[in-house]
């Protein structure tokens, strides 16, 4: 069976755009979920990503237990600490905040993951976290204390990207931020795959097919809409498949 790693180096090669909806279980309501993903599976949406900053409610294995009695997609845990963790999903980002020097955020929660994850199945995706300015103070910011990097430095947003590649990460991930006033910019997604080997995720900001389109066309070969989903779900209804 094809590993969902696997599956997105295939889509690249192929320039087949990926899309993942992102829940978040402390906005989320399990008894919704039913409702929302007969909208997900009608539309263009290829994975799931379940995770946030806090899970204050502890509610993540509750909410990717339903999740995944009403959809076929992969379930990856985009996990804010080690605590999120639940063998129920399919697969982990297993996440290190590369725009930061928080040693908490770059190695100590994903040492303190090992223990439970060397107890499960879930496929392992080590992946290169980069956060970037999108116009507010955003919920990783808060809670990792790393500033994000201004998207005037190129270069540095690029140097980072870069030496997430160099040490072994097989997914780079820009993300402007839950609740982004503005997403990553074309020019940005544009120089950072044109130099990159490996997929290239965006996230944050983005609120329209329009903007979706620009990305797709600036080079991401993933793009994550969690915010846009949660306040019009009939965003959903024009990413019809």
């Amino acid at each position: 069976m094809q590993t969902m790693y696997a599956h997105i180096i295939q889509a690249k090669k192929d320039n087949q755009k990926l899309l993942a909806v992102l829940i978040d279980p402390d906005k989320m309501g399990v008894d919704h979920i039913p409702e929302f993903f007969k909208k997900v599976q009608q539309s263009i949406i290829t994975h799931v990503f379940v995770g946030g900053s806090t899970d204050a409610e502890k509610k993540m294995e509750m909410v990717v237990k339903t999740i995944k009695q009403h959809t076929t997609l992969p379930v990856l845990i985009f996990p804010g600490s080690h605590e999120q963790i639940t063998e129920a999903a399919d697969g982990i980002l297993f996440l290190s905040l590369l725009s930061g020097r928080n040693p908490k955020y770059l190695i100590e929660q994903q040492v303190q993951s090992v223990e439970k994850l060397m107890h499960t199945n879930l496929e392992i995706i080590p992946t290169g976290y980069i956060l970037i300015d999108g116009g507010i103070k955003t919920a990783v910011q808060r809670v990792s204390e790393t500033l994000p990097i201004s998207q005037h430095n190129v270069e540095a947003i690029l140097h980072t990207a870069l030496a997430g590649q160099f040490s072994g990460k097989q997914l780079i991930y820009l993300e402007a931020g839950s609740g982004a006033k503005k997403m990553v910019a074309a020019e940005i997604i544009q120089e950072v795959s044109s130099k990159l080997q490996i997929p290239l995720i965006v996230g944050g900001g983005i609120r329209s097919k329009k903007q979706l389109n620009e990305i797709y066309e600036a080079g991401a070969d993933l793009v994550v809409i969690g915010t846009a989903f949660e306040e019009n779900e009939d965003f959903l209804v024009e990413l019809k498949s």
